[in-house]
């Protein structure tokens, strides 16, 4: 709701929101809309999502809001942070670094709702655009307004360049964790309309406790356990706010929550709960730590101060530089203690620290799941480690997402399948598939069914397109070390393919997909091809021992075949299935996603785009969701509620027709084979196709001028007949063939058919006779070199050689009449 608000503010020209209330309606039946949705940078509250009509409030509740009015806080983290702005004639000014002391801020942080002062310097939030407040600020620091304070006239009339005041507030202390034995860990509870209340959510319970230890400045998140209270409202963070008053407020009641922070220490700017660069809590600000004053037994206690596995990787500048100030001491912790507060501290030998060497810490995620009844630790149903109990994972839609993340998590290469389980025992758990860790997705308190994940252990593709494609890595001493290209042939893709789940391999190159950012392989694989994991395979050691830039290969997998279309006559056209458990069942979907779902198997089929969705008439099988650009139905989200069946015809549905011609010799030439025609010969092209569809028509296009022809297809194909070549043939020809099914038009095309057109240095008969001539001298000379025949055999052989060249005439003769052009033909009678 403060997203609104604070919209609605900025639209009256009021400057910050300070407080939202609820109240009851006073009047039934007033009109109204409900808001929802608002990013917070809108310049009007028209331009925020709206659901419903304008039309009678249902409701009980109405919000009241309270702006500043006179001052507000601009281009800052949050609502409580950001550059000084007082309204002068009806327009924003920026206020000079000179003109505003602690005091004045303590009126400005108390005007906008928020704590205590934590932070006042110039330039801190950039510059204004506008004018700069032409007075000086003289509060006392008890005012409850900016207005009510005493101003004078500036002692200085300019204000130079970076002077523009920045002021951050803590946070007001309307959070707490009450029953966990610190400030730092309990219930989460929010002070509303005079009371504390207890925070409730249904599903993104560790977005809500990202924001909680946030703004109570107390370090990273350790963990979150379900409450047990269904006092309080609901709350829904996207986790990226500064305060628990900037996210969503609900009027219905759920469970609430506990959380528990690391208080100390946290981990900021990484890539997910367990890496980041190390800072401390020092003077309730928060400070770096150099990596001189930072070694492994320090990490093993960072590690498990915030909840998460052993050290992997420490280094410093490997997150960043912090803006603030560097940790003053040095600590000597043994590795064994709890807490960072446990370890000793002993005073920092270098007074400096070199930029670039901030304290980088990646820790291993912690062993809060597992998949178990599979035969591996990379294979079976997912169990999640909560409230002292193994309990089962479940959900009701994204278990490709989950599957994702668990086998992340595990650091087991790369999903390979999903099934569905058959227990409800345990939460549901929702994750966009992003997560380092299943505890950074969103639990929720309802029973779902189980799931069973299988990973491919050994090898994974990474920075892909989606689950087929990507650079190769496979496990390596606990940790994932690329493949160089050389190493590397089409016999091991086609084993990786299969590990990982998918069908042939499509593609493969060096630098395909980038380089990795860890070790490279050290060894050559040997597969055959025919092996089922990619551990089956033989190694050898590398010939090279360097890999250049550029040669980690990147392979890109087919599709799996689970995916078809049946009852439509083509393989792009039908009722949608999916393989799952051993067998063919229907996929279903909602109405509103099937277009989505379409596009998304039209893709994988590598059928085009989508044409129709014809309604279906079955509710077998599970349905699928999908936002569109998947490249598989696989990575869709699945729901275990039956739906009615999908149908779909994609644009690719006709099959790629023949293209060939027939010379009069009977000589038959294919597209590719490019073939050569004499001048004033006969030849014919023929189009054809494999039966899928009656009727339908083909077009012949030729390139080298705008003519086509068009006849039906009978017996799905069509001859084209050209009487007699000349030079105007010469060109490219290309089948269509047309057809109107499922109420659609419907075209394929062949490959291009090239012909060229040739003349013949000599008349075609003189030719052959010259051929034919030579044939039979040939012949009579080998006769008479290899032979002694007596005078009797003379004869006989005088006989054999006058009818064999009698014989060769007559071919010569029959030949031509059959085959010359109409002018040759006479010529030859001339001749006889």
């Amino acid at each position: 709701m403060m997203r609104e608000v604070k919209v609605l503010c900025r639209e009256m020209d009021c400057g910050n929101p300070v407080s939202v209330s609820r109240g009851p309606l006073v009047e039934y039946g007033r009109g109204g809309v409900r808001l929802f949705s608002c990013r917070g940078d809108e310049s009007s509250i028209r331009q925020c999502g709206i659901i419903g009509e304008p039309g009678v409030c249902d409701g009980e509740y109405y919000h009241h809001v309270t702006c500043s009015e006179s001052v507000r806080l601009v281009d800052g983290a949050g609502l409580c942070s950001g550059r000084v702005e007082v309204k002068s004639n009806q327009s924003w000014a920026s206020v000079c670094e000179a003109d505003f002391d602690w005091q004045d801020a303590e009126v400005v942080c108390g005007e906008l709702g928020c704590g205590a002062p934590a932070a006042l310097q110039g330039g801190l939030y950039g510059e204004g655009e506008g004018q700069t407040w032409d007075k000086e600020f003289q509060c006392k620091g008890k005012e409850s307004l900016l207005l009510d304070c005493d101003t004078s006239d500036r002692e200085n009339n300019t204000c130079l360049p970076g002077n523009a005041v920045g002021l951050t507030c803590s946070e007001p202390d309307d959070v707490r964790l009450v029953g966990g034995g610190s400030r730092c860990a309990g219930g989460v509870e929010w002070y509303d309309q005079g009371e504390w209340r207890t925070v409730g959510t249904l599903s993104d319970v560790m977005s809500i406790a990202v924001v909680v230890c946030r703004q109570l400045g107390c370090g990273s998140t350790v963990s979150v356990l379900p409450g047990n209270t269904p006092r309080g409202f609901r709350v829904s963070c996207s986790g990226s706010e500064s305060s628990l008053r900037e996210c969503i407020r609900m009027n219905d009641l759920r469970p609430g929550l506990t959380v528990i922070c690391s208080e100390s220490v946290r981990l900021v700017d990484g890539d997910g709960l367990c890496s980041g660069r190390v800072e401390v809590k020092s003077y309730q600000s928060w400070a770096s730590v150099c990596e001189a004053d930072f070694d492994r037994q320090d990490a093993e206690v960072v590690c498990r101060d915030v909840g998460c596995g052993a050290p992997a990787a420490l280094q410093g500048g490997l997150y960043g530089e912090g803006e603030g100030q560097t940790w003053d001491k040095e600590f000597q912790c043994k590795g064994n203690e709890s807490l960072l507060l446990d370890c000793d501290t002993s005073d920092r030998k270098h007074n400096t620290c070199l930029p670039g060497n901030a304290v980088g810490l990646t820790c291993s995620e912690p062993d809060d799941v597992r998949l178990v009844g599979g035969g591996s630790r990379c294979a079976g149903g997912v169990e999640w480690y909560d409230q002292g109990e193994w309990r089962t994972v479940g959900t009701l839609s994204d278990v490709m997402s989950i599957a994702v993340v668990v086998c992340r998590q595990l650091g087991c290469g790369s999903t390979v399948s999903v099934l569905p389980g058959n227990t409800t025992r345990g939460f549901g758990v929702s994750c966009s598939g992003s997560e380092s860790s299943l505890r950074e997705c969103s639990r929720s308190y309802y029973l779902r069914p189980g799931l069973t994940v299988i990973c491919s252990e050994s090898v994974r593709l990474v920075d892909g397109a989606g689950l087929c494609s990507g650079r190769v890595e496979v496990k390596s001493n606990q940790s994932w070390a690329s493949v160089c290209e050389a190493d590397f042939d089409q016999q091991d893709a086609e084993v990786v393919c299969r590990d990982v789940g998918c069908g042939a391999p499509a593609a493969l190159q060096g630098g395909l997909y980038g380089e990795g950012e860890g070790q490279t392989w050290d060894k050559e694989f040997q597969c055959k091809g025919k092996e089922s994991l990619l551990l089956d395979c033989d190694i050898s050691d590398r010939e090279n021992n360097t890999c250049l830039p550029g040669n980690a290969v990147g392979l890109t997998c087919s599709e799996p075949d689970d995916v078809r279309l049946v009852g439509g006559g083509s393989r792009c056209a039908g009722g949608v299935e999916w393989y799952d458990q051993g067998e063919w069942r229907t996929v279903g979907t909602a109405d509103w996603n099937q277009g989505d779902v379409a596009a998304v198997v039209c893709r994988q089929l590598g059928c085009g785009s989508t044409v129709s969705v014809p309604p279906g008439n079955t509710t077998r099988g599970n349905g699928a969701s999908c936002y569109g650009p998947e490249s598989s139905l696989r990575e869709c989200r699945r729901t275990y509620d039956l739906l009615p069946g999908l149908t779909v015809i994609c644009s690719d549905l006709l099959v790629q027709p023949d293209i060939f011609l027939t010379d009069p010799m009977g000589g038959v030439f294919r597209g590719h084979q490019g073939p050569e025609m004499f001048r004033g010969y006969n030849f014919t092209i023929t189009c054809s196709t494999q039966p899928q569809y009656p009727g339908g028509s083909f077009l012949l296009k030729f390139t080298g001028s705008n003519r086509t022809q068009t006849q039906p297809a009978v017996n799905h194909s069509a001859a084209f007949l050209f009487p007699a070549a000349d030079d105007s043939h010469q060109g490219n020809y290309r089948c269509v063939y047309d057809n109107y099914v499922f109420s659609h038009n419907f075209s394929s095309e062949s490959e291009l058919l090239s012909l060229t057109i040739t003349a013949s240095p000599l008349p075609a008969f003189i030719i052959r006779h010259v051929v034919v001539l030579l044939i039979l001298l040939t012949t009579i000379t080998t006769s008479y070199l290899y032979y002694k025949p007596t005078r009797r055999q003379k004869r006989v052989n005088r006989v054999s050689s006058m009818d064999l060249y009698v014989n060769a005439m007559e071919m010569v003769s029959l030949s031509s009449r059959a085959e010359a052009g109409p002018g040759e033909e006479r010529a030859a009678q001339g001749t006889e």
